[in-house]
């Protein structure tokens, strides 16, 4: 029996022959470490995020702000910012009403007296013709001067409205329109005059043709232009006369804020006043005031420049017109002798004299409108004037009416284009007299919008300046505190 040598434990009970030796377990790789036993390399960290410069700002600006130049440094900026930002606002809304201003005055007002002017000078022309025509081959030099006058100042008026309108606009267009049917107008006008004086009664057809193109053509077109220019005065009006909020509200924030300024200096070192500061302060309250007041001005004349200088001067124009107008159909009833008539609720009138009864009547509606417009006596008077030659006008048109109807032809030829007691010296009168009221209330309106824009002179200007000399006293103001600190 076999002995295990000595010096040998006895294998455990259970187990047999005894193996080959076991492999001992491989251990984890060491972290760091690739296999093979290198070292692995170090994991690259991102590198770290370049920040922007506003961020930066922004903590510059957070770690000034906690101490009292920082803060200072801040509060000054601020101020001088609003106070620029204040001139420059006031500057750009003055600048707008200052403009519109001087073109209610300058451009767009005396382009609308120019397209009444034309209106005007049509009907006056036509007026005249026709007067000219019932003299026969004795056309009178002032009739025929009366037409000349009338047709040289709408061609003159249409060069001047061409010149000031935007081309391809609904205005250029009108222009174009009446620059082309007056040549017409004056041909058949011309034709109407010659067989006039050879005696010839198609003379007379070739007059109706003509008042037709002009009444129905010319006339409304003429209005249309009169209507456009003043729908751009109004809008001149509306850029000039609205309060400029924007410039006063901000205004209001500047002082507030320069007080609060001068406040806070005067409880952190017990001075009262800060040279600086107060001088923005002064700077700022002066273009205020001269904001508020000198726009305050200039809107009060200007609504006394529409309110009686503008509707005024529209009331003139039209009661001027309508007496044109009257008097063209009043020539035209003779003229046509009849050849023109209308029915109205079923009863027959002469078309011209029915015509001149509407006229008389727009007459007395614009008369009274300008009397009730006319501010003072030299306005009134003329107004009062013409009030009187249209009753009597009235009067003596029923006469020469009458006797027309009786058949008596060359005594209401007589009443109508003859001397003394002719209805042409009532209206003369009338045109004569709204002539004058046209030329006063022309003046006053003048006279109100020259105001109106003095008041807003050289505010946009100072308003820079001011605004210029506030920012260089607030930061001066706040700099000598700012050198306490150094």
């Amino acid at each position: 029996m076999t002995q295990p040598p000595k010096g040998s434990a006895a294998p455990p009970p259970g187990t047999g022959a005894s193996g080959p030796p076991a492999v001992p377990p491989r251990s984890a790789p060491v972290p760091g470490q690739r296999s093979g036993g290198v070292p692995a390399a170090p994991p690259r960290s991102a590198p770290p995020r370049r920040r922007t410069a506003f961020a930066e700002g922004v903590d510059r600006l957070r770690a000034a702000a906690v101490t009292e130049p920082g803060r200072l440094r801040i509060i000054g900026a601020l101020l001088a910012a609003l106070v620029v930002a204040f001139g420059a606002v006031t500057a750009w809304q003055m600048n707008e009403r200052t403009a519109a201003a001087d073109d209610v005055l300058t451009r767009s007002q005396p382009l609308s007296s120019a397209a009444a002017g034309i209106y005007r000078s049509l009907a006056e022309a036509n007026t005249a013709a026709s007067s000219g025509f019932l003299a026969g081959g004795q056309e009178t030099e002032d009739s025929r001067t009366r037409y000349d006058n009338g047709i040289r100042a709408a061609a003159e008026g249409l060069v001047t409205a061409a010149a000031n309108s935007e081309p391809k606009s609904p205005a250029a267009q009108t222009i174009a329109e009446l620059n082309r049917l007056l040549p017409e107008y004056k041909g058949l006008v011309e034709r109407a005059r010659t067989y006039n004086r050879q005696g010839f009664p198609v003379g007379g057809a070739y007059l109706r043709y003509a008042n037709e193109k002009m009444q129905k053509e010319m006339l409304p077109a003429a209005e249309d232009l009169y209507t456009k220019e003043n729908q751009r005065l109004s809008a001149d009006y509306g850029d000039a006369k609205p309060y400029p909020w924007a410039a006063i509200a901000l205004g209001v924030v500047l002082l507030a804020a320069l007080a609060w300024a001068q406040h806070r200096h005067y409880r952190r070192t017990n001075r009262v006043l800060n040279h600086g500061l107060v001088a923005a302060t002064a700077a700022s309250a002066i273009v205020l005031l001269w904001l508020v007041v000198g726009h305050g001005v200039a809107r009060s004349n200007l609504t006394d420049s529409y309110e009686h200088g503008v509707r005024s001067l529209n009331a003139l124009n039209e009661a001027r017109i309508a007496s044109l107008k009257a008097r063209g159909n009043e020539n035209l009833t003779l003229v046509s002798r009849g050849a023109e008539t209308t029915k109205v609720d079923g009863k027959t009138y002469d078309a011209y004299d029915l015509a001149f009864g509407k006229n008389m009547d727009a007459l007395g509606k614009a008369l009274a409108e300008a009397g009730r417009l006319a501010d003072d006596a030299a306005g009134e008077q003329p107004v009062g004037t013409a009030n009187g030659n249209m009753a009597e006008w009235k009067k003596r048109h029923s006469s020469a009416r009458e006797q027309d109807e009786n058949g008596n032809y060359q005594q209401a030829l007589d009443l109508v284009i003859g001397g003394d007691g002719a209805t042409v010296e009532c209206f003369d009168g009338v045109d004569a007299a709204l002539a004058t009221a046209l030329d006063h209330e022309k003046a006053e309106f003048e006279q109100a919008a020259g105001d109106g824009l003095d008041a807003m002179g050289y505010l946009p200007q100072g308003a820079g300046v001011l605004a210029g000399l506030g920012a260089a006293g607030a930061l001066i103001g706040i700099g000598r505190r700012l050198s306490e600190y150094r």
